[in-house]
């Protein structure tokens, strides 16, 4: 199952009356393992950028002013989402902004039946508890100390780890994992609060033999003596 994790940075919270998104960041998943395919972009807002707003991600309009619009890139972005389940925090919001941008320059919105909310999840599973992507990478020991503001595609990263964990960890439905051990102080806590360090993706080696292999398997065959599928 291909899955897509996102995030998005904004001028603001209201993408009907003048806020506009000015940065996305995505990760692939397939069957919930990484595949190294990410997909990042920063957008012109054609607006001034809120000074409340820029504290928070860095962004400022000088930085934005010769990105490109978000109708010149829409397409390349639609590609990559192709039709996968989008994964967002908060997703009601990224959706908003999203399908706002998209309605601007004419294409269809994106369908909420493929939006997979990890707030939602995380109330379910941790009822009265913080749960801002900050407090619940704390509660699983996500390391986030490289993250100094906001930034689309760096939440993203951290909104993958999170979402593995609250569905369930890298050994899904093998109970594993115990939320009454997740308090910040336990051993397994602490072994997987140290920093991840993103793997390389290497491509798959071709499995099939190749001649030499099978001409040595052969005669390593033909030298058996007596085998016992000669007698069968």
């Amino acid at each position: 199952m291909r899955e897509i994790i996102f995030d998005t940075e904004t001028t603001g919270f209201d993408a009907q009356n003048g806020d506009r998104m000015v940065e996305i960041g995505c990760i692939e998943m397939v069957d919930r393992i990484e595949t190294g395919k990410t997909f990042h972009c920063y957008y012109n807002p054609e607006r001034s950028m809120p000074k409340a707003a820029e504290e928070v991600h860095g962004l400022t309009d000088v930085f934005l002013s010769d990105k490109k619009l978000f109708a010149s890139g829409a397409d390349e972005l639609l590609e990559f989402l192709g039709d996968a389940k989008l994964v967002a925090h908060n997703a009601q919001f990224d959706f908003g902004f999203l399908n706002a941008e998209l309605q601007r320059c004419g294409r269809e919105s994106i369908s909420q039946f493929r939006m997979i909310d990890t707030l939602a999840i995380a109330k379910s599973k941790h009822p009265g508890a913080k749960l801002s992507l900050d407090a619940l990478c704390s509660r699983y020991g996500i390391d986030r100390s490289h993250r100094v503001k906001h930034g689309a595609l760096l939440d993203a990263e951290l909104l993958t780890q999170l979402y593995i964990e609250l569905t369930g960890g890298r050994q899904i439905g093998l109970g594993l994992a115990d939320d009454a051990k997740v308090d910040g102080n336990s051993e397994s806590v602490q072994r997987r609060s140290q920093p991840v360090v993103r793997k390389q993706f290497i491509e798959p080696r071709v499995h099939s033999a190749n001649p030499e292999e099978l001409a040595n398997h052969k005669a390593f065959v033909d030298g058996i003596k007596d085998p016992l599928w000669a007698k069968i």
